[in-house]
């Protein structure tokens, strides 16, 4: 063990452990998430070469065998549990990118959101026992997030009770699927809906695209992968051509929108229910926010608090990085970030349950709330997440750009979340739709619950204050009052964006004109929405925390997020007259308190992540400290290195020599 990071651990002020079980919600689901864990980084089946040092192909190849056998470990071990299920699943995918990750987490859940009792008993056994299995095919070559342009259509046959689905143009080519290029031979396909000459707009059909003996593709279907990517290496994201391709009228997904056998279409209670698995999809990116960023920080932080570099006095030995207050900025505000993200995406699994158990029960009611709240965290956490990682890795120095580090890998691995369930400008500006049709209902003397209550307080209509009048009063060391103001902030952006609507239109524009000339102003104030929920939740948090010394450090990291987010955004408060000038010095120094107020527990916050070595993949960030040394083997392993004198010398730079 690395003497610099043994006395990290021993300068802690607070017990890792509490703080685990706290994140895992009991000291019991602690024990029972290690317990899963080990079985799969125990598990001879799942050890194999390092990936980094595989072809394309390899990779895949690797993938699904390590797939097919965590299908059966999981099985084998009885584990039935959906939290233990993805425990499971996470460590297996730590290890490796799951090119049938698609048919858990997308193909099955449409299945059972939008499936028929009747088609619940068909395609449901069929999937879990993997002789179906599935991917989720919307996205096309011309579109993605605009998902009403897309193209692809499924035209009822009422003589013979079929669908004929065609893709009619070369943009209309599903596009991005994982898992659709090699691996499935299902396809929950969505598609412009036409019956009784009439578009009736998007509709789930599941679609088969393979044999489910040979595995070939079936007549009318042209599949295959769509190449390399930016990551994803392991997975086959894939293209699909549909040439009047018919399927039974079954097959349409008919739990709310059916077709009945003459070709008469039965509307569904809510055009947003086709769209569930999005929904649920961007409730869990969520918490994948949390994951990445806490991996990055655990392998920063580690690495700062055993890296020296250069001098900070003369003549003394060189510093742990750690101690340099500008890598403490780079780091500690990433490090309360995830630690925000982390309790946000427990409120939204929690609350997706809810709504969607409530959905099932026949009360739509919180579907407008829960698809605004999923589409603005999911592209706010998204992108400081992808941010924060890059942080980390530069935070890293040289050796963070090495592939041995993990950071580029969990970067790569991470940064598409930013572009698929929806690209995130286009997630911001559907928040902002809500919180429009919001404001406008409180304006009107709306009662509004939940969430958006805050518009109906009377100082939504705070106006920006000069100079010489008195700002609101912010006490920067509570936190209660930087929620407040985090609050205002909020509804002044939302305000400002919904009167811009209008002054537009009081111009002569058209409403989509309106829209689009207000549009930053709306991203605007859905971010500012979406930062005062993740301040406010974190706040939340503290309540539940029972032990003196974890409350304490905890709230030392919600203080730093909540002034760290105001020193970012500095002139969105000062416009709004919530702080002054002075306020904002005093928020800069305090904010450096904090910074030496977190280093002694640096190391022990992230330690209580709980990532094991295994899950973490990389040198830099290993428990023990040890990078050197691992660095050094790691390195000749690499391909390269299995001959002193590589083929291309004598192919081509000994003949060069005698040629010059």
């Amino acid at each position: 063990m690395n003497p610099d990071i043994i006395r990290e651990r021993q300068n802690a002020t607070f017990n890792p452990e509490i703080l685990t079980n706290i994140l895992d919600d009991s000291e019991e689901k602690t024990r029972r998430r290690r317990e899963i864990e080990s079985l799969v980084i125990n598990d001879p089946d799942f050890q194999h070469e390092d990936l980094n040092f595989l072809s394309r192909s390899e990779r895949y190849d690797a993938a699904l065998k390590k797939s097919a056998q965590m299908i059966l470990k999981i099985r084998e071990h009885g584990i039935s549990d959906p939290d233990e299920i993805y425990s499971y699943k996470r460590v297996a995918r730590g290890i490796f990118q799951d090119p049938v990750g698609l048919h858990y987490v997308m193909f099955l859940p449409t299945l059972k959101s939008l499936g028929t009792v009747e088609q619940g008993k068909k395609w449901i056994p069929l999937a879990e026992s993997f002789r179906v299995l599935g991917t989720y095919a919307q996205t096309e070559m011309g579109h993605g997030t605009h998902i009403r342009g897309l193209e692809t259509t499924a035209t009822y046959h009422p003589a013979t009770q079929e669908f004929v689905l065609n893709s009619p143009t070369i943009s209309s080519i599903k596009w991005w699927p994982g898992g659709l290029g090699k691996t499935s031979n299902h396809a929950v396909v969505l598609a412009q809906l036409y019956t009784q000459g009439k578009c009736y707009g998007l509709h789930a059909f599941i679609t088969p695209i393979r044999c489910m003996k040979t595995h070939m593709p079936l007549p009318g279907v042209v599949v295959g992968d769509i190449g390399p990517k930016f990551g994803f290496d392991e997975v086959d994201n894939g293209y699909l051509k549909l040439e009047n391709v018919r399927i039974p009228r079954e097959n349409m997904l008919m739990k709310y929108a059916k077709v009945e056998l003459d070709g008469t279409y039965v509307k569904p209670p809510s055009d947003k229910l086709t769209y569930g698995t999005m929904v649920f999809i961007r409730s869990m990116i969520v918490g994948e926010s949390a994951q990445a960023l806490s991996k990055s920080c655990t392998i920063a932080i580690r690495y700062s608090s055993v890296r020296h570099q250069s001098e900070l006095r003369p003549g003394e030995p060189e510093p742990q990085i750690l101690d340099y207050q500008t890598q403490q900025y780079k780091l500690f505000p990433l490090l309360a970030t995830a630690y925000a993200f982390h309790f946000v995406g427990q409120y939204m699994k929690t609350t997706y349950l809810r709504i969607t158990g409530d959905i099932n029960e026949g009360d739509f009611s919180g579907m407008p709330e829960l698809h605004a709240l999923s589409a603005g965290l999911k592209a706010f956490t998204t992108w400081v997440a992808n941010a924060g990682i890059e942080m980390c890795r530069m935070a890293c120095g040289g050796h963070g750009y090495s592939r041995c580090s993990s950071l580029p890998d969990i970067y790569v691995t991470f940064t598409p979340t930013c572009t698929y369930e929806g690209e995130n400008t286009v997630m911001m500006l559907q928040t902002a739709r809500y919180l429009v049709k919001s404001y406008k209902q409180a304006w009107a003397g709306q009662q509004l619950n939940g969430i958006m209550s805050y518009l109906n307080e009377p100082q939504h209509t705070i106006q920006a204050q000069s100079v010489s009048s008195r700002p609101f009063v912010v006490n920067i060391n509570d936190l209660a009052s930087l929620v407040e103001a985090y609050k205002l902030r909020a509804a002044k952006l939302v305000e400002t964006a919904a009167k811009g609507i209008q002054l537009e239109l009081q111009h002569g524009k058209r409403n989509e004109d309106a829209w689009n000339n207000t549009s930053i102003d709306l991203v605007r104030a859905s971010d500012a929405h979406c930062h005062y929920v993740v301040v406010k939740l974190f706040a939340a948090k503290l309540s539940e925390i029972g032990d003196t010394d974890v409350h304490s450090v905890i709230s030392t990291l919600a203080l730093l997020y909540a002034l760290h987010g105001i020193a970012q955004n500095s002139g969105d408060f000062l416009q709004a007259g919530i702080l002054s000038v002075p306020q904002l010095s005093q928020i800069s120094q305090r904010l450096k308190g904090l910074l030496s107020e977190i280093r002694p527990n640096a190391v022990a916050l992230v330690d209580a992540f709980d990532y094991r070595d295994e899950m973490l993949n990389s040198v830099l960030g290993r428990y023990d400290g040890n990078v050197y040394e691992h660095m050094f083997e790691w390195a000749k392993k690499s391909p390269l290195n299995q001959t002193e004198v590589h083929e291309s010398f004598h192919k081509y730079l000994k003949p060069l020599r005698s040629k010059l």
